[in-house]
This record gives structure tokens, C-alpha cells and sequence, in this order.
């Protein structure tokens, strides 16, 4: 399944692929390898958005690494971000980030957890006017700052939200996703599975058989599934460190996903759990 940016009418798939712990591991060969690894299964199969950021250690580097053995940078919706207090560093640390990368322009670059969002957005947009970057954003993660956040989407020209959101972590629902929804603004939803924490939860309870309904044939699946059948989330990056997991939540994007009724029943199985 895809779906469009609203602001560019811009289709992706709506699995991305989160870069957090998993992909900072500095110099050691065989774990750049197996994150490149991870990268060539996501792209192979039929992935596009990676998320980054300067706060990610060496994620960044690990990426390019990644996209110069495989040589299909082209083919990914490069989502990175700015993190520093002086907006005045803004464009030198960007163009380090693009360097990691290895590439000339990036897809998406957001205001990380929204630290000087004000001058940073200047930055943000002076680079979209020039083709630095095809889209901008803000970010925040854990609930943090929802007030500002909301304030935000309100007043200002932006692509994206990058939010947290998950069976459990649901106060988006009330109104930054309606609002999202209502002004015309992309959502990537971080930690829809809590760092692996639900799954962890979860795993040891038994999956509902209806959850074959919406062709969940794991936790991981049903946790995914009810975070992207929203109807204002755009993409979901969950980062993992396994080929086979990063199948996994690819196939939760395809197929038959829940409808109001389901996501309720979703919800009340989990908490009677």
C-alpha cells in the first residue's frame, strides 16, 4: 500500500525504515554489513523512506555506507533532520548529514524534537526553495510537547509531522492527527512498537484468531497494522537490525488492513492483556 504526501501529491509505501541504535555501529564491518543487508531487503522489497538523525551516532554514515555498496540511493525517500540549539550551525550540520549520505538532495528534512524550530525552519525553507530538499518538517517523539507541536502545524507551511504513536500510545488521536488530516499534512509515526518493548509484552499472549481478518500472522503484524489503518498516518519506521523482520513489516503494509471497528477491537483485546 501507498499513499501521498499531501503537499506534493508525492506516493510511498507507507513501511519506512527507522535508523535509532540499530544502524550506530561505528566502524565494525560486519555489523555495517548486516545493516546494509538490512537496507537491500527493505529497498528490494518495495521499501522507500529511511529515517535518520545527527543524534543517531554514526546511523547516518552506516546508511551511506550502505546506499554507495548498493548503488540505489535513488530509489529511497531520504528523511533526515536538523539537531542543534544555534540555528546558525543548521546548514553546515545538514550538509554533513547529506556527505554521510552520499547523496545531492534529500527528500525530507525535519526539525529533530523540535530544538530552535524557529530558526531552523528558515533554514528548512530557504533549501526547498532551492532544491536542497524536496519536503520539511518537525518532530517530536514520546508525547513530549503535543501543546507546541499542535501550535505549530497550525500556523506554519510544512510536509510532514514525526510522531509517536502505537496501540497503547494514543494520545495523537485526539487532535494532532485530525489536525494533520485537515491541513493537508504528511505523517511518519516513530516507535510503533514502543523500541520493541510491545512486542516483547505481547509475544508471550496468544494472537486472536481474528486477527487472520486483517492477515496478522505475528504481534509484530498486528501492532504495525493498527498504527499504519489510520487514516492521516502516511508512513511507519520501525527499525530493526534482521532482514527477516524488516519482511515482516513490509508485509504489513500489503494486504487487508482493519477498518473502525477492527482498530476498537484491536485496542480492547490489547488492553484486556
Amino acid at each position: 500500500i501507498k499513499r501521498a504526501i499531501p503537499s506534493s501529491g508525492e506516493i510511498i509505501p507507507i513501511v519506512g525504515l527507522g535508523s535509532w541504535i540499530t544502524f550506530n555501529v561505528g566502524d565494525d564491518p560486519k555489523l555495517l554489513d548486516r545493516s546494509t543487508r538490512v537496507i537491500k531487503a527493505f529497498v528490494d522489497g518495495g521499501g522507500a523512506m529511511i529515517d535518520s538523525s545527527p543524534m543517531y551516532g554514526s546511523s547516518q554514515a552506516t546508511i551511506g555506507y550502505a546506499l554507495k555498496k548498493l548503488g540505489n540511493a535513488k530509489q529511497v525517500f531520504s528523511a533526515d533532520k536538523v539537531w542543534t540549539s544555534w540555528p546558525s550551525s543548521g546548514p553546515e550540520q545538514i550538509e554533513q548529514t547529506r556527505a554521510h549520505w552520499g547523496i545531492d538532495a534529500f527528500s525530507l528534512i525535519q526539525i529533530h524534537n523540535l530544538v530552535a524550530w524557529e530558526g531552523h525552519l528558515e533554514t528548512l525553507r530557504a533549501m526547498k526553495a532551492d532544491g536542497r530538499t524536496r519536503c520539511i518538517g518537525i518532530t517530536t517523539s514520546h508525547g513530549r510537547r503535543h501543546d507546541l507541536f499542535e501550535r505549530i502545524m497550525e500556523s506554519e507551511q510544512i510536509d510532514f509531522v514525526q510522531l509517536t504513536y502505537n496501540v497503547l500510545d494514543r494520545e495523537v488521536e485526539d487532535r494532532i492527527l485530525p489536525l494533520a488530516k485537515e491541513r493537508g499534512i504528511a505523517v511518519i509515526v516513530n516507535r510503533p512498537y514502543r523500541r520493541g518493548d510491545l512486542i516483547s509484552t505481547f509475544q508471550s499472549k496468544p494472537l486472536p484468531e481474528w486477527a487472520g481478518e486483517i492477515e496478522a500472522k505475528s504481534w509484530a503484524q498486528f501492532l504495525l497494522k493498527f498504527v499504519l489503518s489510520h487514516p492521516a498516518v502516511t508512513c511507519a519506521i520501525p527499525a530493526t537490525t534482521r532482514e527477516d523482520h524488516v519482511l515482516e513489516n513490509l508485509q504489513s503494509g500489503a494486504g487487508v488492513m482493519p477498518d473502525a471497528a477492527m482498530r476498537k477491537r484491536m485496542i480492547d483485546y490489547v488492553r484486556a492483556i
